[in-house]
């Protein structure tokens, strides 16, 4: 009754300037209600979903949420080692030299250790860790007349089909998990994605299916020379590592990225 006594008593012209302030201010504590009341509705951040529903590959193909939990930094390509949740330091024990990732893979072929490997080096290297006479032969051919020319030094092919080891992260091809990146780091999560997309049976292995499976999604449009290299690579590494049970471990495989895998082999095929 009082706001309305003085409102009234107002000139015409400011009573119509204060009402509307008035107002305003009376709608005040209802909209500080609503704000208050929303922080407890607040819609899940979808800037962080990793599936989306009109896209069923990627409810298919899943991704670890919970890896910057499991393992420090996983987005970071790592150099020197290949690590992931089980091993965050890498191989235990294992000097990696001051190479790359990628050219501890590839040092393993180097049999005299001069940096460079010759197409009977790759063959005794394939011999060594368990592949057949006639798979070693031709993977040996097939493997250097494909990285020999990407890795050489100059402009001049090599006549001996040869691999520098320093040069290897220019053979990197296309269609594969990209676990390597340009410059022959390890990363932690494309590794990690390999195992979340495709290990469906079980969590940390793959079977020779799924290993086709991911063949075949890691496929980039008309690479076919990227198709070829992946499948051998993959096949090859099934064939000589695969478990009793028939099944590409995870341990295995990053054992293969840095070479470790390769060196195991050896030992194995020695003792027995």
């Amino acid at each position: 009754m009082t706001l309305q006594l003085v409102v009234s008593s107002l000139p015409t012209r400011c009573s119509r300037l204060a009402v509307p302030h008035l107002r305003r201010s009376c709608k005040l504590s209802p909209r500080v209600s609503m704000s208050s009341s929303s922080f407890s509705s607040t819609p899940e951040d979808q800037s962080l979903e990793t599936e989306a529903p009109h896209a069923p590959v990627t409810r298919e193909r899943r991704l670890n949420p919970d890896l910057q939990k499991q393992l420090p930094k996983p987005y970071l390509a790592r150099a020197l080692e290949a690590v992931d949740p089980s091993h965050p330091q890498g191989t235990k024990g294992r000097d990696p030299r001051g190479l790359s990732v990628l050219q501890q893979h590839a040092a393993f072929f180097d049999r005299n250790g001069d940096g460079i490997i010759y197409p009977w080096e790759t063959f005794q290297g394939l011999r060594a860790i368990g592949c057949a006479l006639p798979v070693s032969f031709f993977g040996a051919i097939l493997i250097n007349l494909v990285l020999t020319y990407p890795t050489q030094p100059g402009w001049l092919p090599s006549p001996l089909l040869s691999i520098h080891i320093k040069n290897i992260h220019k053979g990197k091809h296309g269609s594969d998990s990209e676990a390597y990146d340009t410059e022959g780091r390890f990363d932690p999560s494309k590794f990690d994605a390999i195992f979340s997309k495709y290990g469906r049976t079980h969590p940390n292995a793959l079977t020779k299916e799924e290993l086709i499976s991911m063949l075949n999604g890691n496929r980039n449009m008309y690479d076919f020379l990227g198709w070829v290299a992946a499948a051998g690579e993959w096949l090859l590494l099934y064939s000589v590592a695969k478990n009793k049970d028939g099944l590409l471990q995870r341990e295995t495989v990053r054992g293969a990225f840095d070479g470790s895998l390769f060196e195991r082999l050896q030992d194995n095929k020695k003792s027995s």
